[in-house]
């Protein structure tokens, strides 16, 4: 880490989260802030996931750029792909602040932001001038008030979907009010059918994704997986936040809202394991939650990912973890000699 960005993180993390969080956001829009200039990539981290060519496994999730602002610097970053949003229909302000919390000691973040987004439309323009080398995704919403969820992430698709290199049905977030009930298996089947079939209306066809929630049950993951294989759903995104507590403790830990960072890895993990047991590795599924070293990556990796996200790290180490991670993975991968795909799947009976 170079000292400009160890002083850079030293001066956030004296401010308000989410304070800090939009200065970190403008500082990329200035150019302030400092990128190793693209991914990081070689013969070993190159790994093709849902017929996307990824520079390399590692990629950013969904809720830091959620507005597509720094879309051009976050690809300067050292990451294989990248995620934004979520975006909803219509502009909207999200829960009432604070709702984003740090809890230093953990390692963790909460918080309870609501989908707060410029908009479908605004986000989509910034999609399409963006640059093409890497993926770019987009994490698709539902406004707050909407009296049909499905209908709202079908419009997001229909207007910004086209400039997307995919897209990600969310409905795991848990600060949106019954949003999760649409992991259910015969919602999840509609909703995945309305979604795919706005997906084929597209120019390009382009991988739908969804996303799940940590906290779901053996049963239910075994229904989601059915699911995703009968509609041969393009990915599975494993997992967003979580509303557990076990093991926390501080002044932030009964903060309503949704936990990430290291706390999640092993509820995380065993979800991405059991997904891909379920699914019988015919789905491609990308390993998300408390990843801060190339350790985790390599246990996300066997537990069945082809690809992993990281946010919450990057918050407490700096963009410069991005290209260290991918550096330290292609070495490893050098020294085990073994590869990407040999190493997807390879240890997931470890966690189930």
């Amino acid at each position: 880490m170079k000292i400009v960005e160890k002083l850079g993180l030293a001066a956030l993390h004296r401010l308000d989260p989410e304070r800090a969080h939009d200065l970190s956001i403008r500082a990329l829009e200035l150019g302030l802030a400092p990128l190793c200039g693209g991914p990081v990539t070689s013969d070993r981290l190159r790994v093709n996931l849902a017929g996307m060519d990824l520079p390399n496994p590692i990629g950013l999730a969904a809720g830091y750029d959620k507005n597509g602002r720094v879309i051009a610097p976050l690809m300067r970053a050292g990451f294989g792909f990248v995620e934004i949003g979520a975006a909803t229909p219509r502009p909207q302000p999200g829960n009432p602040k604070p709702r984003l919390f740090r809890l230093s000691d953990q390692n963790a973040i909460i918080n309870r932001f609501g989908f707060n987004n410029e908009g479908a439309e605004r986000i989509g323009q910034r999609l399409a001038a963006r640059p093409t080398e890497i993926p770019v995704g987009l994490n698709l919403g539902a406004n707050k008030e909407s009296a049909d969820r499905a209908e709202d992430f079908v419009r997001v698709l229909q207007v910004a979907g086209a400039s997307a290199d995919f897209v990600t049905v969310n409905v795991s977030s848990p600060n949106t009010e019954k949003l999760r009930d649409l992991q259910g298996a015969d919602a999840l089947a509609a909703l995945l059918a309305r979604v795919n079939g706005a997906r084929d209306a597209l120019p390009k066809r382009i991988p739908v994704f969804v996303k799940i929630a940590p906290d779901l049950t053996d049963v239910e993951v075994s229904q989601i997986a059915a699911v995703a294989r009968d509609l041969r759903l393009d990915g599975i995104i494993a997992t967003n936040t979580t509303l557990s507590r076990q093991d926390i403790s501080g002044p932030h830990a009964a903060e309503t809202g949704g936990l990430s960072g290291k706390p999640l890895f092993g509820r995380s993990t065993r979800i991405l394991a059991l997904l891909h047991r379920e699914t019988r590795g015919e789905v491609p599924l990308i390993g998300v939650g408390g990843i801060s070293t190339v350790e985790d990556i390599w246990q996300k990796l066997r537990a069945g990912a082809t690809a992993v996200q990281i946010y919450s790290a990057v918050i407490y180490q700096g963009l410069s973890l991005v290209p260290r991670l991918a550096r330290e993975l292609d070495d490893r991968l050098a020294k085990e000699r073994i590869s990407l795909p040999e190493l997807s799947g390879s240890g997931a009976r470890d966690w189930v």
